[in-house]
Order: structure tokens, then C-alpha cells, then sequence
């Protein structure tokens, strides 16, 4: 109940502060979890792209964020768990892979930190390991304002065609390296073709 009423008022918040637009959310399967891997640009990011998916997500968050114990307590209801940026942490991959299997759906930010230009850098293969471990499909998603986030800025937060770990990699709890990138490369390419506007023939809209 909490984790329902929570997630409405923030989807209210989210609708009140800025210009939000939706794009693909044609392409969010309803009946199953997905790891959704965005850019990152702001700290709302997190809400901005759970306001039109289904369900219960989960989401990581820096470890820092859960120092405060009374925000630290309110994003850890909400689907937050911490991980150290920077360190290796099997666990981390543990907790993410528990839950999607209990129904949860996964945001993650391939990035690994907030772009400070507004473009969209290398990433890291961590959502690729945790779809290939899982089976669960990427969703990319490009999350597109202009150089500032500021009341009633206009956003729109474009979701893109499911990737199946399966075309790239075998399913398993420890898939080929070279497999992991190959995915990796695949949907960091979607992500930054969202936040750029090209279209599939390669046009810009």
C-alpha cells in the first residue's frame, strides 16, 4: 500500500514540476519485469523514467544517499539499494538479479555517474551481466530536456525496442566477457540514438 500511494504522489510531483512527454511506452511488455538502462543526467531521473512504467521497481542508488536514515529509509521503500561507485560488489548484482526475479523491474544507469554535458558517455557492462544472469530484456531508455532541469521544463522520456540478452549471450551466471560487451555496445548505442533523436532509417527528427 505505502509503495503504491508513494509512487502516485511522485508520478503527481513529477507531472506538476515539469512538461513531461512520454514516447515508446508502447514498447514496456506489461506482464513481465524488465531492466530499464537509461542515461543520467539529474537525480530525478530515477522518478522521471518510473512514471509511466508498470509494476514494482527497483533501482540502485549511491551508498551516500542512505546515510540520512529517514530519506535513506524512504527510496530503500521505494525499491532502492545502495551500491559503492567504483568497487567491484557481486552482491549488488545479487540483489539485482532477486529482484527481478521476485517481479521487480530494474532501472539502471549505465553511465555510472550524472553527464555533466548533456551527452551520452561510455558505459559499463553491469546491466549486461544482470540481463544475461536474469534473462530479462533491456528496455533503453533516453531521458531528453535542455541544458537545464528547471520548473516546468519540458522532458520527454523516450522508451526503446526490447533487447533479448539472448540474441548476444548466453544465459547464465557467468556469460562470455566478449558476449557482455557486444550487449553493452548495443544498448548504449539505442540509448544515445533516443537522446539524439535519430530515428531507425538515421534520420534526426
Amino acid at each position: 500500500m505505502f509503495y503504491s500511494v508513494a509512487k502516485f504522489l511522485v508520478k503527481i510531483s513529477m507531472s506538476i514540476a515539469f512538461n513531461l512527454h512520454f514516447e515508446g511506452r508502447e514498447n514496456i511488455p506489461k506482464d513481465t519485469a524488465v531492466i530499464y538502462a537509461s542515461n543520467h543526467r539529474t537525480n530525478a531521473d530515477p522518478p522521471l523514467v518510473g512514471c509511466a512504467v508498470y509494476g514494482k521497481h527497483a533501482f540502485m542508488a549511491k551508498e551516500e544517499l542512505f546515510r540520512n536514515k529517514l530519506f535513506g529509509g524512504l527510496i530503500k521503500a521505494l525499491g532502492a539499494f545502495p551500491v559503492s561507485r567504483g568497487k567491484g560488489d557481486n552482491g549488488v548484482i545479487d540483489t539485482a538479479v532477486e529482484a527481478l526475479s521476485s517481479g521487480k523491474s530494474l532501472m539502471i544507469f549505465p553511465e555510472g555517474t550524472r553527464s555533466k554535458d548533456g551527452k551520452v558517455h561510455k558505459g559499463h557492462a553491469g546491466a549486461a551481466l544482470i540481463s544475461a544472469r536474469s534473462g530479462k530484456q533491456i528496455i533503453p531508455v533516453g531521458i531528453v530536456f535542455g541544458e537545464k532541469l528547471k520548473f516546468r521544463t519540458r522532458v520527454t522520456v523516450k522508451y526503446g525496442k526490447p533487447i533479448n540478452p539472448a540474441d548476444y549471450c548466453e544465459i547464465c551466471d557467468e556469460p562470455n566477457p566478449r558476449q557482455l560487451v557486444k550487449l553493452k555496445n548495443r544498448y548504449m548505442a539505442d540509448i544515445k540514438s533516443l537522446v539524439e533523436g535519430e530515428t531507425e532509417d538515421g534520420n534526426n527528427e
